[in-house]
């Protein structure tokens, strides 16, 4: 058997798509999330050990990765959140639990994996959001969030060499969690249009770069913040 990847938040939308991608490959997998019946289901689909963890429950997050055994391949923090409002309705709650689900729960998964990861010289690959770099209106907390998720991601590269580490910026990407601005199809076709690539994320994309960056073909890429976001941060169409 090979060694593990741990994917933390296997419940959603990318972190169930890279599930299902890395297990086709042979992977070993440990699969943690907070929702206990449908990590359970996800697990079994996929022949993987899981453990149930809240990632702002730090003694549960890291007994949780500690699960996967003393050495490990890959770690992905596949957990985030979408907090859009206004700066003047946004409350110091909103920003403190935004960045301990963003920020810290992604470092301390990380240094619960340490020791295992070394041992594998393995891989990490957090996930950031094109709002990190792209200003939209409504997005200080997010926004905000996600750039302290890119500079943890290069600070970490430099810290735990030859362990890589790199980030994955998406833009909207049809999940759960974003099905309040992707349910409605006006809204959506309005939204995939302001991308060069006209469509909206799906989950099996930021799957596939995770899947490469934790592989050994990516094996001199590390510090990276890749987009995967149809264009939208970098370019502009003549109707942007």
């Amino acid at each position: 058997m090979t060694d593990p990847i741990v994917i933390i938040g296997a419940t959603g939308g990318v972190g169930s798509a890279l599930a299902a991608r890395l297990s086709g490959q042979g992977v070993a997998l440990h699969l943690v999330a907070r929702n206990g019946t449908a990590l359970a289901a996800i697990a079994q689909r996929f022949g993987a050990s899981h453990q149930v963890a809240d990632c702002t429950d730090d003694a549960a997050l890291t007994a949780a990765v500690a699960a996967a055994g003393p050495r490990i391949a890959g770690v992905a923090y596949c957990v985030g959140s979408i907090v859009m409002k206004p700066l003047k309705r946004a409350s110091v709650e909103d920003f403190a639990s935004t960045y301990a689900l963003n920020v810290i729960g992604a470092a301390r998964a990380v240094a619960a994996a340490e020791a295992g990861l070394r041992a594998c010289e393995g891989s990490v690959v957090l996930f950031s959001s094109v709002a990190a770099r792209a200003g939209f209106p409504n997005h200080a907390v997010i926004g905000a969030a996600k750039a302290a998720v890119e500079g943890l991601c290069v600070a970490l590269a430099a810290e735990l060499a030859p362990v890589r580490v790199n980030c994955i910026a998406p833009s909207l990407t049809r999940s759960k969690m974003a099905a309040g601005m992707t349910g409605n199809d006006a809204m959506a076709r309005a939204l995939a249009a302001q991308h060069p690539i006209s469509r909206l994320g799906e989950p099996a994309d930021g799957a596939a770069l995770a899947a490469f960056l934790l592989s050994p073909d990516a094996g001199w890429i590390t510090g990276q913040v890749i987009g995967v976001d149809g264009g939208r941060a970098t370019l502009r169409t003549r109707t942007s």
